[in-house]
Protein backbone atom coordinates (compact mmCIF):
# COMPACT_ATOMS: atom_id res chain seq x y z
CA UNK A 1 0.00 0.00 0.00
CA UNK A 2 1.73 3.58 -0.99
CA UNK A 3 0.78 6.74 0.89
CA UNK A 4 0.68 9.64 -1.23
CA UNK A 5 3.47 12.39 -1.28
CA UNK A 6 2.35 14.72 1.37
CA UNK A 7 1.58 11.06 3.83
CA UNK A 8 -2.08 11.56 3.22
CA UNK A 9 -4.03 8.67 2.75
CA UNK A 10 -5.67 7.57 -0.44
CA UNK A 11 -9.03 7.33 -1.39
CA UNK A 12 -8.66 3.13 -0.36
CA UNK A 13 -8.15 4.04 2.82
CA UNK A 14 -10.26 6.78 3.53
CA UNK A 15 -13.74 4.44 2.24
CA UNK A 16 -11.60 2.28 5.58
CA UNK A 17 -11.79 4.79 7.82
CA UNK A 18 -14.74 6.88 7.14
CA UNK A 19 -16.85 5.95 9.69
CA UNK A 20 -14.63 5.53 12.49
CA UNK A 21 -15.40 8.58 15.20
CA UNK A 22 -11.58 9.25 15.33
CA UNK A 23 -10.94 10.75 11.99
CA UNK A 24 -14.38 12.59 11.62
CA UNK A 25 -12.68 15.99 12.12
CA UNK A 26 -10.00 14.97 9.89
CA UNK A 27 -12.05 13.62 7.50
CA UNK A 28 -14.15 17.11 7.69
CA UNK A 29 -10.92 19.23 6.76
CA UNK A 30 -9.49 17.00 4.54
CA UNK A 31 -6.58 16.71 6.02
CA UNK A 32 -5.25 13.91 8.39
CA UNK A 33 -2.96 15.45 10.63
CA UNK A 34 -0.08 12.71 12.83
CA UNK A 35 -2.08 10.46 15.42
CA UNK A 36 -0.07 10.11 18.77
CA UNK A 37 -0.49 7.44 21.07
CA UNK A 38 -2.54 9.82 23.44
CA UNK A 39 -4.91 10.61 20.79
CA UNK A 40 -5.78 7.41 20.37
CA UNK A 41 -6.16 6.97 24.20
CA UNK A 42 -8.17 9.71 24.51
CA UNK A 43 -12.19 8.90 24.43
CA UNK A 44 -10.93 4.90 23.91
CA UNK A 45 -12.94 2.51 22.96
CA UNK A 46 -15.79 5.23 22.34
CA UNK A 47 -13.50 7.34 19.41
CA UNK A 48 -12.96 3.65 17.75
CA UNK A 49 -16.62 2.06 17.78
CA UNK A 50 -18.57 1.47 15.43
CA UNK A 51 -21.77 -1.15 14.65
CA UNK A 52 -19.26 -3.54 12.89
CA UNK A 53 -16.57 -3.61 15.71
CA UNK A 54 -19.36 -3.99 18.12
CA UNK A 55 -20.76 -7.16 16.39
CA UNK A 56 -16.76 -8.10 16.08
CA UNK A 57 -16.58 -7.64 19.56
CA UNK A 58 -19.40 -9.38 20.39
CA UNK A 59 -18.57 -12.05 17.98
CA UNK A 60 -15.31 -12.63 19.66
CA UNK A 61 -13.45 -11.47 16.15
CA UNK A 62 -11.96 -8.81 18.36
CA UNK A 63 -10.23 -8.18 21.44
CA UNK A 64 -9.08 -5.38 23.67
CA UNK A 65 -5.34 -5.90 24.37
CA UNK A 66 -2.47 -4.12 25.66
CA UNK A 67 0.06 -2.71 23.85
CA UNK A 68 3.76 -3.70 25.00
CA UNK A 69 5.49 -1.43 27.31
CA UNK A 70 9.77 -0.49 28.18
CA UNK A 71 10.07 2.29 29.98
CA UNK A 72 6.53 4.09 28.90
CA UNK A 73 3.06 3.82 29.15
CA UNK A 74 1.21 0.67 27.48
CA UNK A 75 -1.91 1.50 25.35
CA UNK A 76 -5.05 -0.14 25.14
CA UNK A 77 -5.79 -1.34 21.79
CA UNK A 78 -8.46 -3.42 19.60
CA UNK A 79 -7.32 -6.28 17.35
CA UNK A 80 -8.34 -9.75 16.21
CA UNK A 81 -6.97 -12.69 18.23
CA UNK A 82 -3.65 -13.56 17.42
CA UNK A 83 -3.30 -10.65 15.70
CA UNK A 84 0.96 -10.34 16.36
CA UNK A 85 1.48 -13.96 15.76
CA UNK A 86 -0.44 -14.67 12.25
CA UNK A 87 1.34 -11.77 11.12
CA UNK A 88 4.45 -13.44 12.24
CA UNK A 89 3.67 -16.48 10.54
CA UNK A 90 3.11 -15.39 7.67
CA UNK A 91 6.48 -13.19 7.34
CA UNK A 92 8.10 -16.63 8.80
CA UNK A 93 6.36 -18.88 5.75
CA UNK A 94 7.26 -15.95 3.19
CA UNK A 95 11.01 -15.31 4.27
CA UNK A 96 13.50 -16.05 2.09
CA UNK A 97 16.10 -17.57 4.72
CA UNK A 98 13.68 -18.61 6.63
CA UNK A 99 10.42 -19.80 4.77
CA UNK A 100 12.50 -23.61 4.66
CA UNK A 101 11.49 -24.06 8.30
CA UNK A 102 8.00 -22.59 8.48
CA UNK A 103 7.19 -25.00 5.07
CA UNK A 104 8.64 -28.04 7.33
CA UNK A 105 6.40 -27.52 10.01
CA UNK A 106 9.16 -26.91 12.59
CA UNK A 107 7.74 -26.01 15.86
CA UNK A 108 8.13 -22.55 17.23
CA UNK A 109 10.34 -22.25 20.98
CA UNK A 110 10.07 -19.07 22.15
CA UNK A 111 12.55 -17.49 25.05
CA UNK A 112 11.47 -13.95 25.79
CA UNK A 113 10.33 -11.92 28.61
CA UNK A 114 8.23 -13.76 31.26
CA UNK A 115 5.49 -11.51 30.58
CA UNK A 116 5.29 -12.83 27.61
CA UNK A 117 4.91 -16.47 28.92
CA UNK A 118 2.67 -15.02 31.53
CA UNK A 119 0.17 -13.62 28.87
CA UNK A 120 0.08 -16.97 27.21
CA UNK A 121 -0.61 -18.66 30.73
CA UNK A 122 -3.57 -16.10 31.14
CA UNK A 123 -5.04 -16.53 27.80
CA UNK A 124 -4.99 -20.68 28.57
CA UNK A 125 -6.09 -20.25 31.92
CA UNK A 126 -9.33 -17.76 30.58
CA UNK A 127 -10.52 -20.73 28.41
CA UNK A 128 -10.46 -23.17 31.13
CA UNK A 129 -12.45 -20.60 32.96
CA UNK A 130 -9.79 -20.43 35.89
CA UNK A 131 -7.09 -17.82 37.53
CA UNK A 132 -3.55 -18.66 36.07
CA UNK A 133 -1.21 -20.61 37.77
CA UNK A 134 2.16 -18.32 39.76
CA UNK A 135 4.07 -21.12 38.15
CA UNK A 136 2.75 -21.91 34.57
CA UNK A 137 2.92 -25.87 33.65
CA UNK A 138 4.28 -26.69 30.39
CA UNK A 139 0.24 -27.13 29.06
CA UNK A 140 -0.35 -23.49 30.38
CA UNK A 141 2.76 -21.95 27.62
CA UNK A 142 1.68 -23.71 24.78
CA UNK A 143 0.34 -20.92 22.41
CA UNK A 144 -0.78 -23.17 19.92
CA UNK A 145 0.16 -26.19 17.95
CA UNK A 146 3.28 -25.01 17.05
CA UNK A 147 4.85 -22.46 19.18
CA UNK A 148 5.43 -23.09 23.24
CA UNK A 149 6.88 -20.14 25.76
CA UNK A 150 9.88 -21.33 28.03
CA UNK A 151 10.69 -18.37 30.38
CA UNK A 152 9.27 -18.63 34.18
CA UNK A 153 11.69 -15.81 35.20
CA UNK A 154 12.33 -12.31 35.08
CA UNK A 155 15.51 -11.61 35.22
CA UNK A 156 17.93 -14.38 32.58
CA UNK A 157 20.93 -13.50 34.22
CA UNK A 158 19.45 -14.98 37.12
CA UNK A 159 18.30 -17.74 35.88
CA UNK A 160 19.55 -21.24 37.95
CA UNK A 161 21.26 -24.24 36.54
CA UNK A 162 17.51 -26.25 37.19
CA UNK A 163 15.55 -23.41 34.80
CA UNK A 164 18.24 -23.87 32.19
CA UNK A 165 18.16 -27.47 32.37
CA UNK A 166 14.44 -27.44 32.27
CA UNK A 167 14.40 -24.84 29.30
CA UNK A 168 16.74 -27.27 27.14
CA UNK A 169 15.14 -31.07 28.43
CA UNK A 170 12.22 -28.58 26.21
CA UNK A 171 13.80 -27.51 23.35
CA UNK A 172 15.01 -30.62 22.62
CA UNK A 173 11.68 -31.98 22.78
CA UNK A 174 10.88 -29.76 20.25
CA UNK A 175 13.44 -31.00 18.13
CA UNK A 176 13.05 -34.75 18.62
CA UNK A 177 9.33 -34.05 17.08
CA UNK A 178 10.32 -32.94 13.71
CA UNK A 179 11.73 -35.55 11.63
CA UNK A 180 14.57 -33.70 10.69
CA UNK A 181 15.45 -32.87 14.02
CA UNK A 182 14.13 -29.12 13.19
CA UNK A 183 13.00 -26.53 15.46
CA UNK A 184 12.45 -22.69 14.72
CA UNK A 185 13.80 -20.67 17.77
CA UNK A 186 11.94 -17.19 18.48
CA UNK A 187 13.84 -15.30 20.78
CA UNK A 188 14.70 -12.40 22.65
CA UNK A 189 18.42 -11.53 21.84
CA UNK A 190 19.76 -11.08 25.26
CA UNK A 191 17.73 -14.28 26.63
CA UNK A 192 19.50 -16.61 23.86
CA UNK A 193 22.60 -14.82 24.94
CA UNK A 194 22.17 -15.47 28.84
CA UNK A 195 21.56 -18.86 28.06
CA UNK A 196 24.39 -19.39 25.81
CA UNK A 197 26.21 -18.05 29.07
CA UNK A 198 24.80 -20.47 31.67
CA UNK A 199 24.90 -23.81 28.99
CA UNK A 200 29.01 -22.43 29.06
CA UNK A 201 29.19 -21.81 32.65
CA UNK A 202 28.04 -25.05 33.47
CA UNK A 203 28.93 -27.49 31.12
CA UNK A 204 25.68 -27.84 29.32
CA UNK A 205 26.71 -28.35 25.49
CA UNK A 206 26.07 -31.74 25.22
CA UNK A 207 22.32 -31.16 26.80
CA UNK A 208 21.86 -27.99 23.90
CA UNK A 209 20.54 -28.88 20.07
CA UNK A 210 20.81 -25.71 18.09
CA UNK A 211 17.83 -24.93 15.97
CA UNK A 212 17.57 -24.59 12.36
CA UNK A 213 16.22 -21.07 12.55
CA UNK A 214 16.70 -18.21 14.69
CA UNK A 215 14.40 -14.80 14.78
CA UNK A 216 14.76 -12.23 17.17
CA UNK A 217 12.05 -9.88 17.77
CA UNK A 218 11.47 -9.11 21.14
CA UNK A 219 13.48 -5.59 21.50
CA UNK A 220 16.33 -3.94 20.59
CA UNK A 221 19.56 -6.07 19.96
CA UNK A 222 22.80 -4.79 20.25
CA UNK A 223 25.32 -4.93 17.97
CA UNK A 224 27.42 -6.52 20.19
CA UNK A 225 24.85 -9.56 21.12
CA UNK A 226 24.09 -9.96 17.59
CA UNK A 227 28.07 -10.90 16.99
CA UNK A 228 27.82 -13.21 19.91
CA UNK A 229 24.78 -15.27 18.80
CA UNK A 230 26.56 -15.23 15.37
CA UNK A 231 29.39 -16.87 16.76
CA UNK A 232 27.71 -19.26 18.10
CA UNK A 233 25.21 -20.81 15.28
CA UNK A 234 25.46 -20.98 11.54
CA UNK A 235 21.85 -21.40 10.77
CA UNK A 236 20.14 -17.95 9.92
CA UNK A 237 19.50 -15.02 12.56
CA UNK A 238 16.62 -12.46 11.83
CA UNK A 239 15.33 -9.22 12.94
CA UNK A 240 11.80 -8.69 12.99
CA UNK A 241 10.84 -4.99 13.54
CA UNK A 242 7.15 -4.31 14.23
CA UNK A 243 4.86 -3.79 17.14
CA UNK A 244 1.29 -4.79 19.45
CA UNK A 245 -0.87 -2.79 17.63
CA UNK A 246 1.09 -2.78 13.80
CA UNK A 247 2.32 -6.53 13.49
CA UNK A 248 5.66 -6.77 11.99
CA UNK A 249 6.83 -4.05 9.15
CA UNK A 250 10.31 -4.99 8.26
CA UNK A 251 12.59 -7.94 8.63
CA UNK A 252 16.21 -8.37 8.14
CA UNK A 253 18.15 -10.92 5.90
CA UNK A 254 20.47 -12.96 7.68
CA UNK A 255 23.43 -10.39 6.66
CA UNK A 256 21.53 -7.99 8.63
CA UNK A 257 20.36 -5.94 5.85
CA UNK A 258 16.12 -4.71 6.45
CA UNK A 259 13.53 -5.01 4.34
CA UNK A 260 9.83 -3.71 4.52
CA UNK A 261 7.07 -6.23 4.68
CA UNK A 262 4.38 -3.93 4.31
CA UNK A 263 1.08 -5.15 3.12
CA UNK A 264 -1.67 -3.31 3.78
CA UNK A 265 0.78 -0.51 5.21
CA UNK A 266 2.35 2.68 4.06
CA UNK A 267 5.30 4.17 5.94
CA UNK A 268 6.29 8.00 6.03
CA UNK A 269 9.93 9.02 7.64
CA UNK A 270 9.88 12.20 9.71
CA UNK A 271 13.08 14.16 10.89
CA UNK A 272 13.04 14.41 14.56
CA UNK A 273 15.41 17.36 14.64
CA UNK A 274 16.53 18.94 11.63
CA UNK A 275 19.67 17.60 10.10
CA UNK A 276 20.30 14.61 12.31
CA UNK A 277 19.59 12.27 10.44
CA UNK A 278 17.03 10.80 13.12
CA UNK A 279 13.92 9.57 12.18
CA UNK A 280 10.26 9.23 13.59
CA UNK A 281 8.16 6.57 11.76
CA UNK A 282 4.73 7.55 10.90
CA UNK A 283 2.67 4.87 9.49
CA UNK A 284 -0.26 4.10 7.78
CA UNK A 285 -1.85 0.49 8.25
CA UNK A 286 -5.55 -1.14 7.60
CA UNK A 287 -4.04 -4.67 8.27
CA UNK A 288 -5.87 -4.72 11.53
CA UNK A 289 -9.71 -4.20 10.34
CA UNK A 290 -10.86 -3.17 13.69
CA UNK A 291 -8.29 -0.32 14.22
CA UNK A 292 -7.16 1.04 11.09
CA UNK A 293 -4.09 3.58 11.87
CA UNK A 294 -3.78 6.65 9.70
CA UNK A 295 -0.89 8.54 9.82
CA UNK A 296 0.20 7.04 13.25
CA UNK A 297 3.15 7.93 15.16
CA UNK A 298 5.12 4.32 16.29
CA UNK A 299 7.30 6.56 18.68
CA UNK A 300 10.05 4.41 16.98
CA UNK A 301 13.06 5.65 15.69
CA UNK A 302 15.16 4.94 12.92
CA UNK A 303 18.68 6.43 11.05
CA UNK A 304 18.62 5.54 6.75
CA UNK A 305 21.51 4.50 4.36
CA UNK A 306 22.08 8.32 3.23
CA UNK A 307 20.12 10.56 6.13
CA UNK A 308 17.21 10.71 4.08
CA UNK A 309 13.49 10.14 4.76
CA UNK A 310 13.17 6.99 2.47
CA UNK A 311 11.99 4.00 4.61
CA UNK A 312 13.40 1.88 1.95
CA UNK A 313 16.94 2.89 2.96
CA UNK A 314 16.35 2.35 6.90
CA UNK A 315 19.40 0.73 8.18
CA UNK A 316 18.98 0.96 11.99
CA UNK A 317 15.93 1.02 14.45
CA UNK A 318 17.85 2.55 17.00
CA UNK A 319 15.02 2.96 19.53
CA UNK A 320 12.12 4.77 21.29
CA UNK A 321 11.31 8.61 20.51
CA UNK A 322 10.36 8.97 24.23
CA UNK A 323 13.84 7.63 25.27
CA UNK A 324 15.85 9.97 23.52
CA UNK A 325 18.86 11.55 25.42
CA UNK A 326 19.38 15.31 24.74
CA UNK A 327 22.62 16.36 23.51
CA UNK A 328 24.59 19.76 22.41
CA UNK A 329 24.66 17.99 18.96
CA UNK A 330 21.24 16.61 19.04
CA UNK A 331 18.99 13.80 20.15
CA UNK A 332 21.41 10.62 21.09
CA UNK A 333 19.58 7.35 20.27
CA UNK A 334 19.67 3.80 21.84
CA UNK A 335 21.48 2.71 18.97
CA UNK A 336 23.73 5.43 18.47
CA UNK A 337 25.78 4.91 21.85
CA UNK A 338 25.24 0.91 21.47
CA UNK A 339 26.92 1.71 17.87
CA UNK A 340 29.63 2.98 19.60
CA UNK A 341 29.96 0.53 22.45
CA UNK A 342 30.21 -1.84 19.91
CA UNK A 343 33.48 0.26 17.80
CA UNK A 344 35.02 0.21 21.19
CA UNK A 345 34.73 -3.68 22.31
CA UNK A 346 32.92 -6.47 21.44
CA UNK A 347 32.74 -7.49 24.47
CA UNK A 348 30.77 -5.24 26.64
CA UNK A 349 27.14 -7.60 26.93
CA UNK A 350 24.36 -5.09 29.01
CA UNK A 351 25.50 -1.47 29.05
CA UNK A 352 23.47 1.26 30.72
CA UNK A 353 23.83 4.74 30.93
CA UNK A 354 23.36 6.85 33.88
CA UNK A 355 23.06 10.78 33.60
CA UNK A 356 23.63 11.88 36.45
CA UNK A 357 23.21 15.55 35.12
CA UNK A 358 23.68 17.85 32.06
CA UNK A 359 27.29 17.64 32.82
CA UNK A 360 27.87 13.94 33.87
CA UNK A 361 27.19 10.24 33.52
CA UNK A 362 28.07 7.12 34.22
CA UNK A 363 28.56 4.32 31.70
CA UNK A 364 27.61 0.82 33.67
CA UNK A 365 28.23 -2.09 31.33
CA UNK A 366 28.54 -5.94 31.60
CA UNK A 367 30.64 -8.44 29.47
CA UNK A 368 31.01 -11.93 27.82
CA UNK A 369 33.67 -12.76 29.88
CA UNK A 370 33.09 -11.18 32.89
CA UNK A 371 36.27 -9.11 33.17
CA UNK A 372 36.84 -5.67 32.85
CA UNK A 373 37.63 -3.95 29.64
CA UNK A 374 41.37 -2.51 29.59
CA UNK A 375 42.10 0.93 30.01
CA UNK A 376 42.81 2.05 26.63
CA UNK A 377 39.26 0.62 25.75
CA UNK A 378 38.02 2.69 29.12
CA UNK A 379 39.53 5.56 27.87
CA UNK A 380 38.22 5.32 24.44
CA UNK A 381 35.01 4.48 25.63
CA UNK A 382 34.57 7.31 28.08
CA UNK A 383 35.93 9.90 25.46
CA UNK A 384 33.11 8.07 22.76
CA UNK A 385 30.27 8.96 25.53
CA UNK A 386 31.37 12.55 26.04
CA UNK A 387 31.35 13.15 22.25
CA UNK A 388 27.87 11.70 21.61
CA UNK A 389 26.08 12.97 24.63
CA UNK A 390 28.64 15.93 25.93
CA UNK A 391 28.67 14.59 28.98
CA UNK A 392 31.77 13.69 31.26
CA UNK A 393 31.67 9.88 31.55
CA UNK A 394 33.47 6.99 34.20
CA UNK A 395 32.65 3.24 33.54
CA UNK A 396 31.63 1.05 35.97
CA UNK A 397 31.99 -2.47 35.31
CA UNK A 398 29.03 -4.77 36.78
CA UNK A 399 28.81 -8.46 37.08
CA UNK A 400 25.18 -8.13 36.69
CA UNK A 401 22.63 -5.21 35.57
CA UNK A 402 19.27 -5.72 36.21
CA UNK A 403 16.36 -6.48 34.09
CA UNK A 404 13.93 -3.92 34.04
CA UNK A 405 10.25 -4.92 35.19
CA UNK A 406 8.62 -5.39 31.87
CA UNK A 407 11.40 -8.39 30.95
CA UNK A 408 13.83 -5.73 28.83
CA UNK A 409 16.90 -3.88 29.60
CA UNK A 410 16.30 0.15 29.82
CA UNK A 411 19.81 1.30 28.14
CA UNK A 412 19.33 4.99 29.72
CA UNK A 413 18.67 5.82 33.72
CA UNK A 414 18.03 9.45 34.03
CA UNK A 415 18.96 11.29 37.31
CA UNK A 416 20.53 8.40 38.70
CA UNK A 417 17.35 6.21 38.68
Amino acid sequence: MKVSPDGQPTADVIARVKDIPIYRDALARGHFPVLDKAEIARGFPDNWMTPALAAALDAGEAEFVLSTGTNHARMQIIRPPYFLLKSYYRLWSAHPDIKETWEAGCRRVSLTTVLATEHVARVNAKKRGEEPRPDPRPEDRRLDARTFYLNTRLDPALWERADVERMLAEMEEARQAHPRGWYHLDCSGYHLAHLLQKISRWGLWDAFSPPASIVHAYEFTPVNVRRYLQQHFACPIIDLFGSTELGYLFYSDRRGRYHPYLDDMGVELAPVTEGSGLFHLIVTSVRNPHMPLVRYRSGDCARTLDGTPDPAKITQFCGREKELLESPSGPVAQGDLDALVGSVSPQVFVHQLRVLSAAEAVLAYTTFDGRPLAPQQVAALGHGVRELTGRRCVLDHRDHIAIGKSGKYAWLARDGK
